[in-house]
């Protein structure tokens, strides 16, 4: 029975590669999702300069520019220059304890707070599991801060399990990141 009041169009979540012209957004969105999640665990000035190191332009920009890094984009389909989250993946350095064969790095998974629990981070880590995939890589691996259970969680719905732990290290504070892995043909 209709009610005769209009129901909010679902947003539908396009993924793309990131360009150039979504660098400031995701040095905004980088930036903004790593303070509210990490700032409270370290010092304001290591918090400030990891921020300004990392989430910068042209830090960015450099991470767009190197063959080893692949950004995507989550965007809502009526408006393709949004960003509403993005993913970030690395073929660089690999930790001692990641055994899997031809391992892929999941650098950052980062979601705009308006969008948790809309689907967006599912659907950007199913993207780049299916493009990992088709790229030859076998085990897709990260590291997750040892107290942020919320993205444990969410890494053990996806699949991942912990293989060993490596020290973060932002200015004079040190955490301790675990080390998740998940198999992509097993």
């Amino acid at each position: 029975m209709s009610t005769g009041v209009p129901q909010p169009r679902k947003k539908q979540i396009v993924i793309r590669p990131a360009s150039e012209v979504d660098v400031p957004a995701i040095a905004h969105l980088g930036s903004t999702t790593f303070a509210s999640t990490f700032g409270y665990s370290m010092p304001n000035t290591d918090l400030q300069a990891y921020l300004s190191e990392t989430y910068n332009h042209d830090a960015v920009q450099s991470d767009l520019s190197n063959p080893l890094v692949t950004i995507f984009i989550a965007s809502d389909s009526s408006q393709p220059s949004s960003v509403m989250g993005f993913v970030q993946m690395n073929e660089g350095k690999v930790e001692d304890c990641v055994k899997g064969a031809k391992p892929m790095k999941l650098q950052r998974l980062y979601v705009d707070e308006t969008y948790h629990g809309s689907g967006v981070g599912g659907a950007l880590f199913r993207f780049v599991e299916n493009w990992a995939k088709e790229k030859g890589f076998e085990t897709l691996w990260l590291g997750v801060w040892e107290e942020n259970l919320k993205a444990q969680k969410v890494y053990e719905r996806f699949g991942f399990s912990k293989v060993g732990a490596q020290d973060f290290i932002m200015g004079t504070c040190v955490q301790t990141d675990w080390i998740l892995i998940k198999n992509l043909h097993g």
